[in-house]
């Protein structure tokens, strides 16, 4: 990397239902809520708004009425940009890493000192049949796959009965990853359940596709974030902590979801290959983390890419989970945020959320599920199934 790049400051909204119906009287507007955020967040890093150079912005959801988002943000928050980008990036589940990617490059090629990642994703008052249509055309060719009716989900679930028979798990095992995840969103203040739950009550819980039930996927939530991000130099002159991005990893199969070229579902090859890459840059080990914060919208996925970035095994992710291995106090805390299953999930800017534990973590602000002595941190974002991974290490200066 030509420049360091530090995130310096942050602020969200706890994960949940924000969106208004349209026929309710009262309206909660996107860029209300993500301009309240912008401000907290820039009094929170102790920079002003003349320092800042650029504004990148995950795109809101197609529901969303005000279109042109960021120039509209850029307008309503009466903030000039000289030189740097303002601008909204799509990526699918992806697409809140990827306006964190942009923001950070302005860093990187010296067009901004200071810029901010940030977004807003409101979808929890869609009827569930518009939301489930969308969905349906994102999973593989609108013309071939989109008929049958897969889902996000059912994918998913085809992946853990494929690990269940590889590997000689089972749907109770993978399920332990939900009470984990209940566990440690409840001591997080933005998660949506926070409520802990027992293997038992993960089980008695309608199905969603099996073998998933309905505490084993994400909800669907609203959210909005902002991160503000700096260049190392500007964030040594705060004097106090903040994360630095030590590097990054990007592969792409050339595969869009479903494949149907054959090949070992479960092994996440992409989530592999940036994992090796930002290892090697960084100059770490799965060995050295501390803690991984990760895209998982499914039980069975964080499993899945929980071994693909070599935190343990291969085919031993739910029996880690199932040993309290992956829970804080163990040998690799994983969501330490409560995850997408319980912290929440809103799709566009779930990224964000990951990254802002992971900088909680590192600065030693997470209060009771405060990882002690965290140094290093890895996060990732995906395209459907994993057919393209991010990955992000993250190094703690205090």
């Amino acid at each position: 990397m030509s420049k360091s790049v530090a995130v310096i400051g942050y602020a969200a909204t706890p994960c949940g239902k924000l969106q208004s119906a349209e026929n309710e009287p009262h309206q909660v507007l996107e860029h209300e809520v993500l301009a309240e955020l912008v401000i907290r967040a820039c009094r929170e890093a102790g920079v002003g708004k003349s320092d800042v150079g650029g504004l990148s912005f995950a795109m809101p959801r197609p529901y969303t009425r005000q279109k042109y988002f960021a120039t509209f943000m850029a307008n309503y928050l009466r903030l000039p940009v000289d030189n740097g980008i303002v601008g909204e990036s799509l990526g699918n589940g992806m697409t809140g890493g990827i306006a964190f990617e942009n923001a950070a490059n302005e860093i990187r090629l010296g067009r901004a000192k200071v810029a901010l990642a940030l977004g807003v994703n409101f979808e929890s008052a869609i009827p569930a049949a518009e939301h489930m249509m969308s969905s349906m055309r994102t999973t593989g060719d609108v013309d071939f796959h989109s008929p049958f009716g897969i889902t996000p989900i059912a994918w998913y679930a085809m992946d853990a009965m494929r690990y269940i028979h590889e590997y000689g798990s089972s749907r109770e095992e993978i399920a332990t990853v939900a009470v984990k995840n209940r566990y440690h969103a409840s001591l997080n203040p933005l998660a949506q359940f926070r409520e802990p739950i027992t293997l038992d009550d993960v089980l008695s819980q309608r199905p969603i596709v099996e073998p998933l039930g309905l505490y084993e996927v994400p909800p669907r939530s609203d959210g909005a974030i902002c991160l503000v991000l700096a260049d190392e130099d500007t964030a040594r002159a705060l004097r106090r902590p903040y994360a630095r991005l030590r590097s990054r990893g990007f592969f792409h199969e050339g595969a869009h979801q479903i494949s149907e070229t054959p090949n070992d579902m479960i092994a996440l090859e992409a989530a592999r290959a940036a994992g090796r890459i930002a290892y090697t840059e960084a100059g770490v080990t799965p060995a050295d983390l501390d803690l991984a914060e990760l895209y998982a919208p499914c039980t069975i996925v964080e499993v899945l890419v929980s071994e693909a970035l070599g935190l343990m095994p291969r085919g031993e992710g739910a029996r880690w989970a199932a040993d309290g291995r992956t829970t804080l106090g163990g040998d690799i805390p994983v969501a330490t945020s409560g995850g997408l299953t319980s912290r929440g999930h809103p799709p566009y800017v779930t990224p964000l959320y990951g990254i802002l534990e992971a900088v909680e973590q590192l600065r030693g602000e997470a209060g009771d599920r405060q990882v002690p002595g965290a140094r290093l941190a890895v996060t990732s974002a995906e395209l459907g199934n994993y057919n393209a991974a991010l990955v992000h290490v993250w190094e703690g200066m205090r």
